[in-house]
């Protein structure tokens, strides 16, 4: 059985106190904790390997270059991608769904045309997609969720139709922590040849992907939700859709030849990297990538879904409590309201016990509407929190409402 303890020393910050208590930390979803050898790794390039990718040929900028293209063959092994041609290194997950929306919107999406998105997306992937329809004349639609923020599946052939141009839905609601049939919609959009882009951000921390098995046509991640560093993250595209689409931003590293009567673009991937690359975060994240690997993922999912079980009973029986998004097989992700009190306050005060948690609207304002809230608290757990955590997040809930009643 996978235990917790045995890892929480590779990640420093885990072992200091907030107002005097131990800190626990349950805000996951939002940014994960790094282990000591991200940070060694970043710190050894910094120190020792220095010099900017693919464009020098001193012995800096070399050893830079091969750790850079080094960690893309990590991505793409961890992923399942076909080559490494097909993994775009981004800022994030909002820069690689920006990416897509505006470059597939400039050469695939014109007057009349729709973009379907889900209920439970977080902003990322709900307002890039409203910004390139407004520019294009197009229209964004809308999958439903019901009461517990199951995506209602049963109404794609309605939604989904010949003027269809790309399909946009999260894995996995960082909200509710709801898991996406993606297969159903995949199958779905691909009967009419329409592409389907995957939010990953939470999926691949629990669960992880094989996008070649899946068979999505983009997929994209964050790094430092994944263990990694902050700026990091990943757009995996299918090669046929990649090479079609114009690039997103100009300038160094991703052209060919530039002249003042034309300009050639570089082969992919670098097509879709403009500017210096973050090349000692990709470093950083392949390393959070070995780690991860090094664990047993079936073991971590078994205890992390243990402590959301911990979690959600023990809330649930606090008067006055409701929690969102009940279902099987969601990741580690419990979030609640409390009759009466405003989500913040029971923040706060668990703020004041060392326990940290996320409140408000999470990204995620429609869904919010959706359940006729302004926000809500959510409790996110990782591989290194332990049971003794869930329990203090159940006491010192029911402590703050009986505070604050």
């Amino acid at each position: 059985m996978f235990n917790p303890e045995y890892i929480r020393g590779d990640f420093p910050i885990l072992s200091r106190k907030v107002y005097d208590r131990p800190l626990v930390y349950l805000d996951n979803a939002a940014t994960a904790q790094k282990p000591v050898q991200v940070i060694q790794a970043m710190d050894e390039m910094m120190l020792e390997s220095n010099g900017n990718v693919h464009r020098g040929i001193h012995r800096l900028s070399i050893e830079s270059t091969e750790k850079y293209e080094a960690a893309r063959e990590v991505v793409r092994d961890f992923i399942g991608a076909r080559e490494t041609a097909e993994v775009v290194f981004t800022s994030g997950a909002t820069a690689a769904i920006n990416t897509v929306a505006y470059s597939f919107a400039e050469r695939f999406i014109g007057q009349g045309d729709n973009v379907v998105i889900s209920a439970v997306e977080h902003h990322s992937n709900i307002v890039p997609w409203q910004i390139v329809c407004r520019m294009k004349g197009a229209e964004v639609r809308v999958i439903p969720c019901d009461e517990n923020g199951v995506l209602k599946l049963d109404m794609l052939g309605d939604i989904i139709d010949r003027r269809t141009r790309i399909v946009a839905v999260t894995a996995a609601s960082n909200v509710l922590g709801v898991r996406t049939d993606l297969r159903l919609i995949i199958d779905h959009a691909h009967a009419g040849e329409i592409p389907v882009l995957v939010d990953g951000c939470q999926s691949i921390v629990h669960g992880g992907v094989d996008v070649s098995a899946l068979g999505c046509d983009f997929f994209a991640f964050s790094g430092h939700k994944l263990y990694g560093p902050t700026g990091t993250g990943v757009l995996y595209g299918k090669r046929e859709w990649l090479e079609r689409m114009p690039p997103f931003m100009g300038g160094g590293d991703m052209v060919a030849r530039v002249g003042f009567d034309n300009t050639t673009y570089a082969e992919l991937p670098l097509k879709f990297e403009a500017g210096t690359a973050n090349y000692i975060g990709a470093a950083g994240l392949a390393e959070a990538i070995r780690y991860v690997r090094r664990q047993d993922s079936a073991d971590v999912e078994r205890h992390t879904a243990a402590l959301l079980e911990t979690a959600t009973a023990g809330l649930a029986a606090i008067p006055g409590v409701r929690i969102y998004g009940v279902c099987a097989h969601k990741c580690p992700i419990v979030s609640f309201s409390v009759e009466g009190i405003h989500p913040s306050d029971i923040g706060l005060i668990l703020d004041k016990m060392g326990i940290a948690i996320r409140t408000g609207t999470h990204c995620a304002e429609p869904l919010m509407t959706r359940f006729g809230l302004t926000g809500m608290c959510r409790a996110s757990f990782a591989m290194y929190n332990t049971a003794q955590e869930a329990e203090a997040l159940v006491e010192g809930v029911a402590k703050a409402v009986g505070m604050l009643r």
